[in-house]
């Protein structure tokens, strides 16, 4: 796995977990064309092959924002052309981020607008800061949500509640957020972090391809009926049948200790 780009920062700051630090503090993390290249570049080679990573968890650092949304200093005179391959960017990095095998944690220390909300909700579930804030503000400059917004708020906060955020283009807090189901847990900021990795820890912690096949279970059901759904819930649970961990899972169990999974 690549290490180095020029707007992101890896770490790991426990084993398997892989903490990826949005790295454009002087623009409060604004999407630009360089960051939609580099989240394509590492989470491509994430579902490629995700090595070591058995959580990763999606920061904005010390900065004010989580990611203040698309570089509008940027795109300032740009063609239409240069906005379309720019967008197409943005696009393949997000459905990348969507395709990692392994969950993605979007921890929101501050300001998430436009793309920045849509990255978060790119993200498997979503830890946020008491004064982090969010909000679609696509329709004040012209445009529409275009990163997965007007699919991925509608299953988060209801279809409803979606295009009254979509609509009106104003901010909401992240104790609204939590309220609507958009967020799984409000936290003090100096606690977002530890709280954060101490969750990906517990997930790590886990049968690696358990959790894999209970993620591509859940996502490739959601927008399916019932019966197509356990149908695939259960083509994923029987490929977990023959592998090394499952054994070792019921083993620990019957011998009364931790298990020492494998992901094999």
């Amino acid at each position: 796995m690549i290490d180095t780009y020029k707007t992101l920062k890896l770490d790991w700051p426990e084993k398997h977990i892989l903490l990826v630090t949005l790295n454009r503090p002087e623009a409060s993390n604004a999407l630009n064309t360089q960051m939609g290249k580099d989240l394509c570049a590492l989470f491509g080679e994430l579902y490629r092959d995700a090595e070591n990573a058995r959580c990763v968890i999606l920061w904005g650092g010390n900065a004010k924002a989580f990611c203040a949304g698309g570089d509008l200093k940027e795109r300032k005179g740009m063609t239409d052309e240069a906005w379309r391959y720019q967008h197409a960017v943005f696009e393949q990095a997000f459905a990348h981020l969507m395709d990692c095998p392994v969950p993605v944690i979007a921890a929101v220390n501050g300001a998430a607008y436009g793309g920045g909300t849509e990255m978060a909700l790119t993200c498997d579930f979503i830890y946020a800061a008491e004064g982090a804030r969010f909000a679609l503000t696509e329709v004040t400059l012209g445009i529409m949500p275009g990163g997965g917004g007007t699919q991925n708020m509608p299953r988060a906060v209801g279809t409803r509640r979606a295009k009254e955020v979509i609509w009106t283009g104003l901010p909401f807090t992240a104790q609204q957020g939590y309220e609507w189901g958009m967020i799984n847990a409000v936290l003090p900021l100096e606690e977002l972090l530890p709280k954060t990795i101490a969750t990906a820890e517990r997930i790590a912690g886990n049968a690696p391809l358990s959790i894999r096949a209970a993620k591509r279970s859940i996502d490739h059901g959601a927008g399916c009926d019932i019966r197509t759904a356990l149908g695939i819930e259960i083509a994923n649970y029987n490929l977990l049948v023959p592998t090394e961990d499952r054994c070792e899972g019921v083993l620990a169990f019957n011998e009364k200790r931790k298990a020492e999974f494998r992901g094999r």
